[in-house]
Order: C-alpha cells, then structure tokens, then sequence
C-alpha cells in the first residue's frame, strides 16, 4: 500500500526524516477551552532549546479567549483570572519570535500546532513553524519501555519531575527536559528523528453546530458514521505498542483531528482494519489526539484498557500493517 501522510487540505505531504535544525527547537505546551476547532488557546508555554537540545531561554503568557474557558477543572484557568490576560492578537508578535526558525517540539504535537495554527490564522497570520516533532512518536521510535503515551510517563522514565500537570509551563518545561535526552538517545542509535510538515491550518470551525448531548467548548459536529462493507479478517485482537497494526484490527477514532476523519477512516478500511464505533474490550485502539477527554469512547477506552494513540502515531503506523495472520 502507499503510504498515508498527514495534513489536509487535499494534498498528501511526505512525512521529513531529516532536517536543518541549526534554528534549535521551541518545546511547546498550549492549554485549551477545548479540543475542537472552533476552541482557543488559553495559555501557552515555550522552553527554547539550542540543536543539541540545552534549553536557553523560556517564555509563558496567559491569553484571554473572550468566551467560557472551557473544562476549569482541567486545567485550572477560571474566566476572572483570564478577564485581564492579553488577547492571541496581542501575544501574536511575541508568540511568533519564540517558534521561528525552530523545529515545534510538543507532546502530541498535532493538536498543539492545530490550536496554534488557528489562533494566528485568526490574527490574520501564519505561525512561522514549518516542521514539527512529537515526542509520543519519537519515544516509540526509540521503544521507550513506557507503560503509555502520558507526558507524565515519559518524564518518570528519565526522572523528570512534574510540579503542575496542565500548567503550559510547566508541562513545556517538563518536555524539554525529556527530550533532550531522547534527543541524544536518537543521535547515538541512529533514529531518524519523526520530523512532519506543518501545514497552516485555516478550518477555524467557527459556525460548527455543537455535537448533540455535549457542551458548546468541545466544538465538536455531530456526523453519522458512514456505511462500509463489512471487513474480511477477523479481529486478531488488541494493537501492541512496538508492534505493527494487523489487517482485522478493530480501530475506532474520537475527538477533533487535522486530517478529516471521513478520509482517515477511509485509509485505515483500504488498508484491512476494521473501523469500530464505540470502544469495548474487543477495541484493537482508539485514536485520539486528546487521550484524558471526557468523550464516551475516551472514558470507556480508559475503563477497558484499549490502547491509545494519536493522530500523528495511526498516521505513522497505517504505513506499514502487517497481513492477517490468516490471509
């Protein structure tokens, strides 16, 4: 099969495995009102780091969305703390000097460069980033011995100490201090690093209805699942991280994603898995780019113990599913 790559738009881009990064890397955290596209960055936090990955110079700034903060008891931004933060349009210019010429760095880093994406698209401009890495791919890249793709777990494997989770400064400083050592693991062992194209993101989702039954923050439309052939492999059971996908793998997808979710569904039916929807013990993986969302598929995903994965990771991985063990 041809491999699938990243982005919209109606253009399929080569995934980068090399790059120049004399420009360094801005380690990246942003939190949200929610996780679709209509939603708004409401802090953001940047560790800058040289090419060898020693950081040199950080910056965080709160960002007043002009609307309901969303999930407060995620992440801690109530709307009287935020009435006196400077608007995106205000941060713009700031915000811009601390990313270009530099590699974006982010834990599931396609949903950081979405909301980022869209706050400068709103502000008339384009986020001077042109490549990306995210650390969930590069540790499995380097096959981590992680029990899952948290932040949290990722700073525990290199004795990273976590003050604040959801506190963008915190948590960008925390990714930084983790890759750098993946970043040196990668040079000394010859893994390319997972360097991906960053395409200016212009779906803002201003006029999408809410999904029924859910609050206006998670932006989310409501779309009826499209009608497929039944898949012709059985289902050879759960995906195991390291591992390839296998033909039959019963796959199920929740949450916004860059790429439309029509056409992901679509790569991963060409390519023999099977497209679930709704999460049980018999889900081979959820992919999401927001794993702690209070979706149903999230929460269930978490109650069962499916795996979970994010956009950016599926992408990678429908590159190469191995055959039904039966075909």
């Amino acid at each position: 099969m041809q491999p699938i790559q990243p982005e919209t738009h109606g253009v399929q881009l080569p995934a980068q495995r090399t790059a120049t990064l004399d420009g360094g890397f801005a380690v990246v955290d942003v939190e949200t009102t929610g996780l679709g596209r209509s939603d708004r960055v409401i802090s953001a936090g940047v560790y800058q780091l040289d090419p060898d990955g020693e950081i040199t110079d950080h910056w965080y700034t709160l960002v007043n969305p002009e609307r309901d903060p969303g999930p407060v008891w995620i992440h801690g931004l109530t709307a009287q703390l935020l009435s006196g933060a400077p608007t995106f349009p205000e941060i713009a210019d700031e915000f811009a000097t601390r990313l270009a010429d530099r590699v974006l760095v982010a834990h599931n880093a396609l949903f950081d460069w979405n909301m980022i994406s869209r706050e400068f698209s709103r502000a008339g401009r384009r986020a001077p980033v042109d490549q990306r890495i995210c650390t969930m791919v590069l540790s499995r890249d380097l096959r981590l011995p992680l029990p899952n793709g948290k932040l949290s777990s990722l700073a525990a494997h290199f004795g990273v100490q976590q003050r604040q989770a959801h506190n963008a400064l915190d948590d960008a400083r925390v990714l930084a201090e983790a890759f750098r050592p993946s970043l040196h693991l990668a040079r000394l062992g010859g893994v390319p690093l997972p360097l991906q194209t960053c395409v200016a993101v212009t779906d803002l989702g201003e006029d999408e209805p809410a999904a029924p039954g859910r609050g206006n923050w998670t932006g989310a439309a409501y779309r009826q699942a499209k009608k497929r052939p039944p898949c012709p492999y059985p289902n050879p059971g759960r995906w195991e991280d390291g591992k390839p996908l296998v033909q039959g793998m019963r796959v199920a997808f929740t949450g916004d994603t860059a790429t439309d979710r029509e056409l992901l569904e679509d790569r991963a039916a060409e390519a023999g898995l099977h497209i679930a929807t709704s999460v049980s013990r018999l889900t081979s993986l959820l992919v999401t780019n927001e794993p702690n969302s209070w979706s149903g598929k999230a929460r269930k995903a978490r109650e069962v113990g499916t795996p979970v994965v994010g956009e950016d990771a599926f992408l990678q991985l429908l590159r190469e599913v191995a055959p039904h063990p039966g075909a």
